[in-house]
């Protein structure tokens, strides 16, 4: 398991490693948006090489990731030099991956800057890119030597960013515990009043980071988290198609929304918490631009979810709140029937 660090300085935090960490160069990894917003707030390195790739989700690519390798070679790195991957979960899927390849391997820390990447792409230990239109098609297993959460980078978020990182904690709220779900749909995330989503942060890690360590390559357990990402995952692929993406989060709500449903017709979930769920999300995150006409589409983007077997989609579901269904699968008309239920509301 990789150390998680929870902080109000990142900078003193990252200092501290740095001084503990045997390297011959530095490198930090931005985007756009965190050169920015964000790298001010870390000390003002000397010697530091600065390697910055575009934003947003659609630049997670393989063009991105050899401008990263090309950059750490052009900057003379080795097998000892230190990658910090400052950003969201685009910048340490991508950073994290380049790191893990770049001569076999150098040591990379990961400080997320969004509540997407706090809460999920920067805890576990995956990294990748999209590609051939997939999400997180290619990538590996490799655990940061630190991550540190310094919630004071919430600030520079957008509300839309904001709830975006709010629906993975929605996820790990349904697969763990009644009243952390509770807790969640009585707030709605605020850039201007953060204290009550710093407590509620470090126990929806908590339920992740306990998910990974008994799961770590997702054999079996680890699926759980997979909630809402099957039907999530081809929505947020459709939506690149169309040439307008949606953020991740609200993908996976929508896929949330769906895959209860699906829970509530096979494998008995209440009917009153589907109700309460999918009405939080309708109210805060809409609808996708979908309609009927693309439902044959979305479906075969499910056809290739990494977690399928065989030719069946495969869903994570629940019977209640806590109570998980691993490995379950939906027909055709049932699979539309949650579509359906997502794009008419409760």
């Amino acid at each position: 398991m990789q150390p998680i660090i929870f902080t109000d300085s990142a900078a003193k935090q990252l200092d501290a490693f740095i001084a503990a960490t045997p390297h011959d160069r530095l490198f930090i990894l931005c985007d756009e948006n965190t050169v920015r917003l964000c790298l001010a707030k870390l000390s003002n390195y000397q010697t530091f090489k600065l390697i910055t790739i575009p934003s947003g989700d659609t630049n997670k690519t393989l063009q991105s990731l050899t401008h990263v390798w090309q950059q750490l070679q052009q900057g003379g790195a080795t097998r000892h030099s230190l990658l910090v991957n400052l950003g969201g979960g685009m910048v340490t899927d991508l950073g994290g991956f380049a790191a893990s390849t770049f001569k076999r391997g150098i040591t990379f820390v990961n400080i997320p800057t969004t509540l997407l990447a706090m809460v999920d792409a920067s805890v576990g230990g995956k990294t990748g890119i999209n590609f051939g239109g997939l999400k997180n098609e290619v990538g590996v297993f490799s655990n940061a030597q630190q991550v540190i959460i310094d919630t004071q980078f919430l600030s520079t978020l957008d509300h839309d960013n904001l709830l975006s990182g709010y629906a993975e904690m929605i996820k790990h709220a349904l697969i763990s515990y009644y009243n952390e779900w509770a807790e969640l749909l009585n707030y709605t995330p605020d850039n201007r009043n953060l204290a009550p989503l710093a407590p509620m942060l470090k126990k929806n890690i908590q339920v992740k980071e306990r998910v990974v360590e008994a799961d770590p390559h997702e054999q079996r357990l680890r699926k759980a988290l997979n909630l809402g990402h099957t039907v999530g995952h081809a929505l947020e692929s459709f939506a690149m198609t169309t040439g307008r993406p949606v953020l991740h989060g609200y993908a996976v709500a929508w896929g949330i929304v769906c895959e209860l449903y699906l829970s509530a017709i096979k494998t008995g979930f209440p009917t009153t918490p589907l109700h309460q769920t999918a009405s939080y999300i309708r109210n805060h995150y809409g609808q996708p631009a979908i309609e009927c006409k693309h439902y044959d589409q979305l479906l075969e983007l499910m056809t290739h979810d990494k977690k399928n077997t065989g030719s069946d989609i495969n869903f994570t579901l629940l019977a209640d709140i806590g109570s998980l269904r691993l490995n379950q699968t939906a027909t055709r008309d049932e699979i539309f029937e949650a579509l359906d239920f997502l794009r008419e509301g409760c």
